[in-house]
């Protein structure tokens, strides 16, 4: 009977715990679906596609909006996301500038790498071949990459100097560093002796190609609003940004989370020798401030360090001012 009565008793805790779930998982729908901002990201993004072959020949899906003379804004996003986490950006911008985003490899519908090599060499050479194909000859661009993108955009500066005056008039490093990226990234909430510990754990979580629920759920939602968001940010932002994580493929978020926890930029930086605005988030979990002070002191033409109150995914919690300061960018870069 003693064992019978702790089978139902479990059983009945997992049923309760289960209609919780649910409930919670309503409660930060209903939630979402209230938020202004909900419809705003959802409102389909009209570009003219192409697919751009890489120098190693995987297939980067490539978009770009707006007047297809206007002056070319580039923009690279960050890792687990695609194309339309510039949603805002491109709404706010396109009217009057010709912006190009493409899915970066792997991600969104951009082809796997050719050779499953996802090593930020290879996301340099990827930005080198969007660049060639839709920048037309004799013409600048101004390029933007949060995250992966920012580095992306040292990467290719490393790898292409000689073009780098040629091919762009000025960029934009967001939400971004260029190394030791585990050991100052700000998931736990206080130090530990145990810092080798923390380092092996936080590589391992990046490089574990786990799968993810295909739907959101009340753990997924906490858990991507802790790291990647700010307390402030609203419920459509935090929805959008599980979206996007879930979104992509576990085996290419395991593959490049490896890589980044190898990333070591900094020698690349000084070769991005173009007008560069670096942007942070204050309460930025996984690339701190301390990695945008560090990346402005290093640049050899920085144009300014422009601090915002959030966390990690700048270009959604501060839509408004991350387009404002990108649209300085491109007029100025005229």
């Amino acid at each position: 009977m003693g064992a019978r009565r702790t089978l139902l008793t479990a059983l009945g805790g997992a049923a309760g715990t289960a209609v919780a779930w649910e409930l919670q998982r309503r409660r930060d729908g209903a939630r979402v679906a209230r938020d202004p901002e909900h419809e705003l990201l959802h409102r389909p993004l009209h570009g003219r596609a192409q697919e751009v072959v890489s120098q190693d020949g995987t297939t980067l899906h490539v978009e770009e909006f707006g007047p297809g003379d206007g002056p070319t804004l580039v923009l690279a996003h960050g890792w687990t996301c695609q194309i339309r986490f510039w949603t805002r950006q491109i709404q706010a911008l396109s009217p009057d500038i010709r912006v190009v985003a493409y899915d970066q490899r792997g991600h969104g519908r951009s082809g796997r790498a050719a050779d499953d090599e996802y090593g930020i060499e290879r996301f340099g050479h990827d930005l080198a071949a969007v660049l060639e194909a839709t920048v037309p000859e004799g013409r600048r661009a101004v390029v933007a990459g949060h995250s992966l993108g920012g580095m992306s955009i040292v990467s290719y500066a490393g790898l292409h100097m000689g073009e780098v005056r040629d091919r762009l008039a000025a960029a934009a490093l967001v939400n971004t560093g260029m190394g030791d990226l585990i050991q100052k990234a700000l998931i736990l909430p206080v130090r530990t002796p145990l810092a080798k510990v923390e380092q092996l754990v936080g590589s391992a979580a990046l490089s574990a190609p786990l799968p993810l629920p295909a739907g959101p759920t009340p753990l997924a939602h906490r858990v991507v609003k802790y790291v990647a968001l700010s307390p402030d940010a609203t419920p459509a932002q935090v929805a959008f940004s599980e979206e996007l994580v879930v979104d992509c493929r576990p085996d290419v978020r395991g593959a490049v989370g490896g890589a980044l926890t190898r990333l070591d930029l900094h020698a690349a930086v000084a070769r991005l020798d173009v007008p560069t605005l670096v942007i942070c988030g204050e309460r930025d979990k996984l690339t701190p401030p301390e990695h945008a002070e560090r990346l402005h002191a290093e640049l050899p033409r920085p144009l300014g360090l422009l601090r915002l109150p959030g966390g990690h995914m700048g270009p959604l919690e501060h839509a408004d001012r991350v387009s404002a300061a990108l649209r300085r960018l491109v007029g100025d870069s005229r």
